[in-house]
């Protein structure tokens, strides 16, 4: 499980109240007016397939498999006939891939034996699928499937800690408070602007506080005064177009 790290660790103040929470996301959803995963995908299927690689593995290494992968197998039956070695030959950039490989496979059997070869939309028949963990089946749950559910990575739960929106020692709390106290006209978009705003502005080693939309509604107690370099100002409005 990840852990709070010190250094954005915040105390729970009550001033981080529903009104400051509507306020944090409707300025997030400005900034970023699309919001969506950066898997590349053009099935269900084929985003089941990268979020699984995802784990512990950057975006841009998984597209860069799947670009040569998905052309030639993206189907269970396609990946199937691949075997697991010949679908280490095609993720094998990717950490961990040789245990994803035969979760992949695993899991492309079971859709095949129980789905019909198609992705499940329940929690449970995904989460009993190889490879699948409760982080994975809410990822394709929200952005497949358009559910409400937010995926706690190690972006959202570092924003959700430093921001003083949803602070909690473990994923899973995390999870929970988003859920309760995320602005129900943001829940489904929630999950993004979260991932997206840790990624390219409320960022791991040195916050790009100056930069950022939310800065005057944080309660992170050590924001940061000035930028790195020039690429750091306007980070969250490079979605902007």
């Amino acid at each position: 499980m990840l852990r709070i790290a010190a250094h954005y660790r915040v105390t729970p103040n009550i001033t981080m109240n529903l009104k400051k929470r509507l306020d944090i996301f409707d300025r997030l959803a400005a900034a970023i007016p699309e919001p969506t995963t950066e898997l590349h995908y053009t099935s269900t299927f084929e985003l089941l397939i990268a979020v699984v690689l995802s784990a512990q593995a950057t975006d841009k290494g998984v597209n860069k498999a799947t670009a040569k992968l998905f052309p030639v197998a993206n189907t269970p039956g396609d990946i199937l006939a691949l075997g697991e070695t010949g679908l280490k030959e095609y993720i094998k950039t990717i950490g961990l891939f040789n245990s994803k490989a035969t979760h992949i496979i695993t899991l492309c059997r079971q859709l095949l034996d129980k789905h019909a070869g198609e992705v499940p939309q329940t929690r449970e028949e995904l989460e009993a699928l190889a490879g699948v963990g409760r982080k994975t089946a809410n990822v394709i749950l929200n952005t497949a499937f358009g559910r409400h559910t937010i995926a706690v990575d190690t972006h959202i739960f570092r924003v959700a800690n430093r921001t003083g929106i949803a602070p909690g020692k473990n994923v899973l709390e995390v999870e929970r408070k988003l859920d309760k106290w995320v602005p129900k006209q943001h829940k489904k978009d929630a999950h993004h602007l979260l991932i997206l705003h840790g990624r390219y502005t409320c960022i791991a080693r040195k916050p790009r506080c100056e930069s950022c939309v939310i800065e005057d509604l944080c309660e992170y107690e050590h924001k940061t005064g000035h930028q790195d370099d020039d690429t750091a100002k306007g980070a969250t409005s490079r979605f902007i177009e």
